[in-house]
């Protein structure tokens, strides 16, 4: 169907075929109304008419004077005006001054009370320039022409002056209550004339005198052209229509069409051709007398004179003209009749034209004007009681019990104010004047009390909450009602309450329900359980928040901190707090980092957010993001987090509480103005003026009115203004008025008795102006004020000194000052995040209007609000709460799906689309989907928006892959977070400028480069160069700007450059706008260099990473990088500082020079000392590398970093300074290892050096050189640099190929010959790998060494090896060591079934927890032991014959040679090699290990040719394995690990869903930590069960029927446990003794891969690694080519030299030569020299080197009293001491200790601390758990005290000490039996405690003993109970029932203590479990020195 026939000119009003063009404003009138106000703003004399024409006809020199003397107007002006109003006012201001001074020569009294009734007071400076200015401007022009312009210009808008729109349309306010009984105007045979149309009507009225009797009112027939004007258009369209022209219209719409086109803003000739394309050729001559008469047509409708409007028309409309006016009110009834009467008045046209033929049909209805109007009046009464917006089906709504809504109910009347259609509450009033439009709403009355409400009285609640309400009596209504919901449930809550009306209290309700769940019984509160999170939306609040918070909680010693981007918090002191005050950014920030804090946020149990209500503001987004994530780990963790919303009142509370997850029947509270505590009233006054000047001066006046007002009646009152200077000005300003009218006396302060007092206070300050307007009774206040100032003005106005505080709205936040009244006077406020002048935020006037009315003293308060006209309806919607708050979520959902996949809470589209449905934009988007772009038809089509939000998700995906911020894979849908969105994320950058960065940021760019690309971010798009600004601008470029600026002062970013220059060089800055903008940009900047620095970090781009550290840095300290390192210490004066660089004294030259010499050089002689000590202070450290290559590819650097400069808290703060390090190639421009550590206090203070050991690649060419560079993180020109020379570097020999893998036929099991042997496998064919070896192994007696990665049956191996020996040599022992004690346990468990029953050979545990004794040693065939305890007993081989039995040693995991325990190894196969030697017996050595990278070395040491060397590469494996490794972000340790849960969780998703999993972590605490967050993700999942299942083929699994098992890296060894796949979580562990993460020697990782792939189940094993992404290319090269073993026999030589000197093998210097060459060290000293540190390897070379390890380690032993050197210099021979330590493997410092600290007469406690000592250095092999896990400490700790005590024995014996050997004695016994040697030897009973003994005491007197026989006394011991039970159980049961269980006591009866050995090892293990409860008993025994920190408690520990 074709549109009907229309011309494209009407088409254009209507929406017919209206071009769908979005990029129109919806709200058509709005954008008109603006429009309108342009035309009227470029009426009249304008500042570009003035310029344009005092510039036209000159010329070019000439031009340049006067554009001049333009800008010295211009100048003046602003110094009238001030900045703060923006440019348009100084322009204004400007026009004003030359309108005032174009004919005038000088300053008259007339002129300046011209401009002082404008302005106010002015500067009379200014009047004078200007008035120069413009006389010489004028002078060139002529006075005449001038004048002329002036006139013209001027006359123009007078015209328009009356006639603003809108100005004089009345509104009657009762204008519908009509009343139905009311006589009509035409009771007569009126009616045939009367016209029913009020279009006619009107123009009729206009027209003169038709109807109605004469015109009433003044200026109706204001002149007769008027008149005439407004009928020439009506007059012209009838004459039109009656040519019958255009049928289908009616006269009143061609009349609207036409008004609207006349009043466009097009130009006559535009207009021309339209109208003839609406009219046609017949409306020619209408077209040409419109066109001529257009302005006065337009004007005269556009000034209908307002008392015309209350007579009734024909239809008894209330006449409005339908075309000048915007808006009228029609209900829908209202425009079904008003089509009804139109249709009717046609066919009235009609018949009267007597064309009735069509029509004539429908004559039977007749139409009675009448009837109509009784039925209008009908339907406006209803439409009265309706509500005006309803929807098609009136519903009633449902009600909650805690909603308290009058809006909601009460009916509502519409109004129109500054032309929208508004609904306001009963009662208002208005006022309406040529100046202003005025409504003030009453203040509402008080909501009557329910009969159920009950107050609550502090004295009622418990302890806790009388403590915190100390002070008050009751709580208020709202507190009272919400009580029970919020002290006594856990329940979320949304409370909408007026502001004031005590919300604070009800989050402090909150607050301390929460704490009363975590208070022990005792009144203890366990503060470590629970942070209470408090978002405040403004910096200044949060301060307020938390000075409250702090006070009221005090008392129960809860610590509530601040932490904002003011207040940083460290670590430490946020785990101290208990409640954290913070705004949404912070809060955002730190939940963002994830896991950092994210102890911090899963221990979060409280969530207040305040201020809901910003939810549409910009901030919005925030808040949501923040919601959604808390309630998504709600979900996710199953973990209780309460949300508590606290907003104004707002209209959809509905949605924000469901946003919330607010249960609406119990959670919801809404309080509408009647609960406020003070009612407050509210006026809005609308400035109708739309010249700017005029609207500054009619603000004052009428602000001085309503001032005035209020101090006549007694009243204080608060002017709040928007800029700092503004208030100086505002305060003159009143002051002057008040002068001038003679009314001064009202505001004088009243003369109390301690106004004297005040007054001396006042005159003291510094503040001129405040000291001049005291005495009139006036005040300022501004945060540009000094704090003392501030203080004394809240002072003043709270004693009522002053009448008149003008201030700015900080106040109004930070500062509790109510007052009855409070103004604010205009509504634009500059904002420097927008770069340009915005409405006043609603927050802000809530706040401030918050602030009216004292409760103590006021009924009610008063707030006025002064803007202007256009302005009023928006605070009126606004504060009478009429627009739902709506979502702003949209505008930045990329950033914020980038910040969840970064903290991997958002893995996928789907995840995404289901996080979506958590946000308040999901909430509105379905309650009101037109608003975000959704049709009707979507919306029903797919009602929960599921495929819209995904197409939002895809579409940011989209974004911000493209951007490079994340992969996004559109096929799987997978997102996977990036460094660069990772980065974004956590230093909040925007999506776009990461896009700038992407384009714009290289390697080679620049300072300069890198200050104008920060300037282009999106961060700072808003700020706009202003003209005003230009000038100070290019000022500051000059003085302050040492790098270029580009793009100069034009642009929006060179501004921000020279801003940002301007920081750093601490410039000074005039201008508001422009002070504001310099702190926007310094905050936002610092943030910005850091991401960028963490870019370049990422990048490896050496150069541009130093120079962003150091720009970072500039920007933190303000200070330029060639600044003076001292500038940082603020203690300098800065004369000092510039003599400083004058004299060019560098910091190195100043640290040389002695303190007096500097003074000298500075003329200042008593500086020098605090210049040296700030010299000293500056942070400094030297670094020292050693380089050791691994392989030819890979060096390992060991760097030592010493602090070198003085800790000073002040300076240095008490925690400790942090650097980066990264090591450089400077060739190829390339990081290749970069890390971050903290220089702590402690070690600063100790000088204590740090070692850091990390890999980094080198290339073949060797490059010359790579640079060790450490950069201070907080200070500049603290820097170190370390070289690492290549020159003498000798790289390792390459290594020999691997073995192959033969391709044989597998050997069947038969092939062992042996029925017994076979029936141990349940296998019938070995493996291709033992295929292989089988014959060697059973069939030679060569040494083996076999290589094969885990899992490839090694231990069949070696069973095969000892099978040979149990044939060929029955009498012989096998020694199986394995590396752990775990190992061990494993062996014997399957050895004593296996060999053990089904073999009949014995076999021995042989480790330091079991000790067997020798007989069985000597009868064993089969020995298993570790290195440690093997080392020790063949140490005395010549004597133990047992050790020359053995004939085969079968070393396992033997590639651990490299590690701590290595050496051990190394001498247990050297002395095997040289026990072989001199024994002539030789003794098989068979080595197990993985694949090895130079097993030729290996094998060479173990004495193996060719046949023996199995090597084979490391992808010879059973079941084939598939490794992932995966690189993660962040320097610190838990976050770090707590990032990889989620990753894990996938991998268990997408490798092994259904089969078994292993995950290794590093600490006990891991495990539970990791177990959670696995349970948490499960519990999301749809099927939470899933990992939970059996499947009877798998044995161990099946028993538990555990999928999942995580365990701690340790077990890799100790558990054969294989899985499908193996999640390695983390590659570091906590090393007790350097107390840092150090990694997993690559060993065990290969172990914990190699537990992957089950080789009966599976075809393939999966490994999945997660590590540090730094580390991640080290992993990959090494996990896939094998690692080369080095020796570490270096550190513990001294050792091994001792134990062979005692047991007599080494006897002399050349001895101990032939010993080292028989050790695998000698080995690889000579193939890879420069790890050992040997310059070459020559013979003199080797040999020199030799010898002087030899003479070292020899001098380190004779130190320690361990030998003695002959005089020959040859001969060593042991002493006593030497033979104790090796006896008792004691390293030879702690025998050295022992020397020196024991002595004769030593009590037990001074042996303690010797024995915690020598603990220290006497772990032989570290503890490799946390230390959190005291418990295997303890059994470390046991496992060596015995053995140390013993040797301390044997010392004190062999020294002839009694005393002290008794002490010994008695220690030993302590530590054995777990108690003091005062305490009850019944203590040493397991299960009995000290509670307990009162059972035995009392047993004598006790009823139950009759006729039981035995010792009657009472039992105070061992011997006495042992005589009373005689042996009988049932005795013992009688005694301690009422205490133990029976199974305790039955194993007390087993465990008779006469079984002392056994019961040694039980008490160890059963002391761990005692050890927490005794932690401050022991204490106070002895004083731990620093150094035995660690082990004295837990000795002690064991002790209690």
């Amino acid at each position: 169907m074709s549109p009907p026939r229309l011309t494209g000119a009407l088409r254009s009003f209507s929406n017919v075929s209206k071009k769908e063009d979005f990029t129109e404003q919806l709200c058509d009138l709005r954008t008109k109304r603006l429009r309108r106000q342009e035309l009227f703003a470029r009426e009249g004399l304008t500042w570009q008419k003035i310029v344009h024409f005092c510039t036209q006809h000159l010329d070019k020199a000439e031009q340049q004077a006067s554009t001049q003397e333009l800008k010295s107007i211009l100048l003046a002006a602003k110094q009238i005006v001030g900045t703060e109003n923006g440019q348009e006012t100084i322009e204004s201001a400007a026009v004003f001054l030359f309108e005032t001074f174009h004919n005038k020569d000088h300053v008259g009294t007339e002129e300046t009370r011209a401009i002082k009734q404008m302005f106010g007071p002015f500067p009379s400076s200014a009047a004078e320039a200007s008035c120069a200015a413009v006389a010489r401007l004028v002078a060139p022009l002529g006075e005449s022409q001038v004048e002329d312009f002036v006139r013209v210009q001027s006359s123009c808008r007078t015209s328009q002056r009356g006639s603003t729109f809108g100005r004089n349309i009345a509104f009657s306010y009762d204008c519908y209550t009509l009343d139905p009984l009311e006589s009509l105007p035409w009771a007569g045979g009126l009616e045939d004339s009367v016209s029913l149309d009020f279009v006619s009507f009107l123009n009729n009225h206009q027209g003169g005198k038709r109807f109605g009797g004469k015109a009433e009112g003044p200026g109706l027939g204001s002149s007769a052209e008027s008149c005439e004007d407004g009928a020439i258009l009506r007059t012209e369209v009838e004459k039109y229509l009656n040519e019958g022209n255009m049928i289908s219209s009616s006269p009143e719409e061609l009349c609207t069409s036409l008004f609207e086109m006349l009043a466009s803003h097009k130009s006559d000739d535009e207009l021309q051709n339209e109208l003839f394309e609406l009219l046609g050729p017949q409306g020619l001559e209408m077209i040409s007398t419109l066109l001529q008469r257009r302005a006065a047509i337009v004007d005269s409708l556009l000034s209908i004179p307002p008392d015309r409007h209350h007579i009734y028309t024909g239809s008894g409309e209330v006449s409005k003209p339908t075309y000048g006016c915007q808006v009228t009110i029609q209900s829908e009834q209202e425009k079904q009749m008003m089509k009804m009467y139109r249709r009717e008045e046609k066919r009235e046209r009609k018949r009267g034209k007597g064309t009735d033929d069509a029509d004539s049909s429908d004559t039977g209805f007749y139409f009675d004007p009448k009837e109509m109007r009784a039925q209008r009046e009908q339907a406006l009464l209803t439409a009265r009681r309706e509500p005006v917006l309803s929807r098609e089906r009136a519903y009633e709504p449902i009600r909650y019990p805690n909603v308290y809504d009058s809006y909601a109910e009460a009916a509502k009347t519409p109004a129109f104010v500054g032309g929208a259609k508004m609904l306001l509450p009963e009662g208002i009033r208005r006022d309406n004047t040529k100046m202003y439009e005025e409504v003030e709403i009453p203040p509402n009355e008080p909501m009557p009390v329910g009969f159920e409400e009950k107050p609550v009285y502090i004295a009622d609640l418990d302890e806790i909450g009388q403590l915190v309400f100390k002070g008050m009596k009751r709580l208020n209504r709202i507190q009272s009602i919400v009580f029970e919901t919020a002290y006594n449930t856990n329940e979320n809550l949304l409370i909408c309450a007026p502001t004031g009306a005590g919300k604070t209290n009800i989050a402090m309700l909150t607050v301390l329900h929460e704490i009363r769940q975590h208070l022990q019984p005792g009144g203890v509160i366990k503060k470590d359980e629970f942070k209470i999170v408090y978002v405040a939306p403004m910096k200044a609040l949060a301060a307020e928040m938390t000075n409250y918070f702090s006070k009221r909680l005090e008392p129960l010693g809860i610590t509530v901190k601040e932490l904002t981007g003011d207040m940083q918090l460290t670590k430490g002191e946020i785990l101290r707090t208990q409640m954290l005050v913070t705004t949404p950014e912070k809060w955002d920030v730190v939940t963002r980092k994830s896991v950092g804090d994210v102890a911090l946020s899963q221990i979060v149990r409280l969530l207040i957010l305040d201020e809901v209500h910003l939810l549409h503001e910009d901030r919005g987004p925030v808040l949501e993001s923040l919601v959604a994530r808390t309630i998504r780990q709600v979900e996710s963790t199953q973990s209780m987090i309460r949300i508590l919303g606290l907003s104004a009142t707002l209209p959809n509370y509905l949605d924000v509480a469901s946003f919330l997850h607010v249960n609406p029947y119990i959670g919801l509270f809404f309080f509408d103005s009647r609960f406020r505590p003070v009612p407050l009233g509210q006026t809005f006054v609308g400035i109708k003026t739309t010249n700017k000047i005029q609207q500054l001066h009619d603000m004052d006046e009428v602000c001085y009115d309503k001032v005035l007002e209020q101090v006549k009646a007694g009243h204080q009152v608060m002017v709040f203004v928007h800029a700092r200077n503004a208030t100086v000005r505002t305060a003159m300003g009143l002051i002057e008025m008040a002068k001038n009218h003679g009314e001064t006396s009202f505001f004088q302060p009243d003369q109390g008795p301690d106004y004297g007092q005040c007054e001396k206070q006042i005159q003291r300050s510094r503040n001129k102006q405040m000291r001049e307007m005291f005495p009139d009774g006036f005040g300022i206040h501004h945060a540009g004020m000094l704090r003392s100032d501030r203080s004394l003005m809240e002072s003043m106005f709270s004693r009522g000194h002053l009448k008149v505080l003008v201030c700015t709205a900080t106040l109004a936040w930070g500062v509790n000052l109510p007052a009855h009244a409070v103004i604010i006077k205009g509504t634009q406020i500059y904002d420097a995040k927008r770069g340009a002048v915005v409405d006043l935020g609603i927050l802000d006037v809530m706040q401030i209007f918050g602030r009216a009315g004292r409760p103590q003293f006021d009924k009610f308060g008063e707030g006025t609000i002064i803007t202007t006209h256009d302005k009023l309806s928006h605070y009126l919607t606004l504060l009478t709460q009429q627009n739902p708050i709506e979502s702003q979520f949209q505008e930045s959902l990329a950033d914020n799906l980038n910040a969840e996949i970064a903290l991997g809470t958002v893995t996928n589209v789907e995840e995404a689309v289901k996080w979506l449905s958590y946000t308040y934009l999901y909430v509105r988007m379905r309650a009101n989907p037109l608003v975000y772009g959704i049709n009707h038809k979507a919306y029903q089509m797919d009602p929960s928006l599921e495929l819209y939000r995904k197409e939002l998700v895809v579409e940011s995906g989209r974004k911000l892959d493209k951007a490079r911020m994340i992969r996004f894979e559109e096929r799987t849908g997978y997102f996977a977070s990036t460094d660069l969105g990772r980065t974004a994320s956590h230093f909040y950058i925007k999506y776009n400028t990461i896009e700038t960065f992407n384009e714009l940021f290289n390697s080679q760019r620049t300072e300069a480069d890198i200050l104008s690309i920060v300037s282009k971010s999106e961060e700072f798009d808003q700020v706009k160069v202003r003209d005003e600004e230009v000038e100070e601008l290019e000022q500051l470029l000059c003085n302050y700007c040492e790098l270029p600026a580009a793009g100069g002062v034009e642009n929006g970013y060179g501004k921000i450059n020279i801003l940002l220059q301007t920081y750093i060089g601490r410039g000074e800055v005039d201008s508001f706008s422009l002070i504001s903008d310099l702190s926007y940009v310094a905050q936002n900047a610092a943030r910005i260099f850091r991401a960028l620095f963490e870019i370049a970090l990422r990048k490896r781009w050496p150069a541009m990473t130093y120079r962003l550290l150091t720009l970072c840095k500039v920007i933190d300290k303000r200070l330029w990088g060639f600044a003076h390192p001292l500038r940082q210490f603020p203690v300098l004066p800065p004369t000092v500082l510039t003599r400083l660089e004058e004299r060019n004294l560098t910091v190195d030259k100043l640290k040389e020079m002695r303190k007096d010499e500097i003074g000298h050089m500075l003329h200042h002689v008593s500086i020098g000392l605090k210049v040296k000590q700030c010299v000293h202070q500056i942070p400094s450290i030297a670094m020292e590398a050693s380089i050791q290559p691994i392989t030819r590819t890979v060096l390992r650097v060991r760097l030592i970093v010493t602090p070198d400069f003085r800790w000073n808290d002040q300076v240095h703060g008490s925690v400790g300074e942090p650097w980066w390090l990264w090591v450089e190639d400077p060739v190829n421009d390339h990081i290749y290892h970069s890390e971050y550590f903290l220089l702590q206090k402690k070690q600063v203070v100790t000088g204590e050096p740090q070692n850091i050991i990390f890999t980094i690649p080198i290339f073949e060419p060797l490059p010359s050189q790579y640079y060790i560079r450490a950069v201070s993180d907080r200070w500049l020109g603290a820097e170190a640099v370390c070289i690492i020379n290549f020159q003498h570097l000798i790289l390792p020999e390459r290594h020999p190929p691997h073995t192959e893998l033969l391709d044989l036929q597998p050997l069947p099991v038969t092939a062992l010959g042996n029925r017994e042997y076979e029936s141990l496998y349940k296998f019938t064919h070995f493996n291709p790998i033992q295929t292989q070896i089988f014959h060697t192994l059973y069939h030679t007696d060569t040494n083996v060494l076999l290589g094969a990665p885990t899992g490839s049956g090694k231990t069949i191996a070696a069973e095969m090896a000892m099978f040979r020996v149990f044939n060929k040599y029955p009498t012989s022992k096998v020694v199986y060591i394995a590396p752990l004690k775990a190992l061990v346990r494993e062996r014997i468990e399957d050895w004593k079934i296996r060999i053990e029953e089904k073999l009949g050979k014995k076999v021995v545990e042989l480790t330091g927890d079991v000790t067997p004794d020798m007989r069985a040693i000597a009868r064993a065939d089969l020995i298993v032991t570790t290195p440690e305890k093997w080392d020790g007993v063949s140490r005395s081989w010549q004597n133990r014959s047992y050790v020359q039995k053995v004939a085969i040693l079968i070393i396992d995991e033997i590639h651990l040679l490299g590690e701590d325990r290595g050496p051990v190894l190394e001498v247990i196969v050297s002395r095997t090699n040289f026990i072989s030697s001199h024994t002539s017996k030789g003794v098989r050595v068979v080595g197990l290990s993985t694949a090895l990278a130079n097993a030729r070395d290996l094998a060479d040491w173990l004495g193996i040719r060719q046949v023996g060397l199995f090597n084979f590469r490391p992808s010879v494996r059973p079941v084939p394995l598939e490794v992932h490794i995966h690189g993660f972000p962040g320097q610190h340790y838990c976050p770090r690990m707590a990032s990889m849960n989620k990753p894990s969780f996938q991998a268990i998703r997408s490798h092994s869903p259904a089969k078994p999993v292993l995950i290794f972590v590093s600490s006990r605490r891991q495990t539970r930590l990791t177990a959670l967050d696995l349970i948490a993700y499960l519990a999301t999942e749809d099927d939470p069960k899933q990992w939970l299942h059996q499947d009877e083929r798998e044995p161990y699994w099946a028993t538990v029927a555990v999928t999942v098992l995580i365990a701690t890296s340790t077990l890799a060894w100790g558990v054969n446990f294989p899985a499908h796949l193996v999640i390695v979580k983390g590659t570091e562990y906590y090393d007790g003794k350097t107390r840092r993460y150090v990694d997993y020697p690559i060993t065990d990782v290969l172990q914990m891969m190699g537990r992957a792939g089950r080789p009966q189940f599976d075809d393939q094993g999966k490994a999945v690694i997660l590590v540090h992404d730094i580390k991640k290319d080290f992993y990959k090269k090494f996990l896939y080519e094998p690692f080369p073993v080095e020796s570490s026999l270096l550190g513990v030589l001294s050792d091994h030299l001792n134990a062979e000197i005692a047991a007599g093998t080494i006897a002399s210097k050349q001895d101990a030569m032939d010993y080292i060459t028989w050790t695998y060290f000698f080995r690889r000293l000579v193939m890879n020299p420069s790890y050992y540190s040997l310059e070459d390897i020559s013979h003199e070379s080797i040999n020199k080197y030799l010898s002087n390890l030899v003479e070292r380690s020899l001098r380190d032993l004779e130190c320690s009293y361990c030998i003695e050197i002959q005089e020959d210099d040859r001969t060593i021979e042991p002493l006593t001491y030497g033979r104790i330590g090796s006896y008792y493997y004691l390293k030879h410092q702690t025998i050295r200790m022992f020397k020196e600290r024991l002595r004769a007469e030593l009590p037990a406690q001074e042996l303690l601390s010797v024995l915690t000592h020598s603990l220290l250095m006497g772990l032989h092999y570290h503890v490799q758990l946390p230390c959190s896990d005291y418990t295997t400490d303890t059994k470390t700790v046991l496992d060596n005290a015995i053995r140390i005590c013993q040797a301390m024995l044997d010392v004190a014996a062999s020294e002839g000490w009694l005393v002290t050997a008794l002490s010994i004695c008695n220690l030993v016994q302590m530590i054995v039996q777990g108690r003091w040697l005062h305490d009850s030897s019944l203590l040493t009973l397991p299960h009995i405690e000290q509670q307990d003994l009162y059972l035995f005491r009392s047993w004598a007197n006790r009823k139950g003993r009759v006729g039981v026989g035995g010792f009657q006394g009472p039992i105070e011991g061992l011997p006495e109970l042992i005589a009373t039970c005689e042996g009988k159980e049932s005795t013992f049961a009688a005694i301690v029932g009422q205490q133990l269980q029976s199974s305790q006591i039955g194993q007390v009866v087993l465990q008779a203590p006469s079984q002392h050995e056994h019961f040694g090892n039980q008490a160890s293990v059963y002391f761990t479990d005692r050890l927490f409860h005794y932690r401050n008993k022991g204490k106070q025994l002895v004083s731990s020195s620093s150094c035995t920190w660690k082990c004295l408690p837990l000795l002690l520990l064991l002790l209690q």
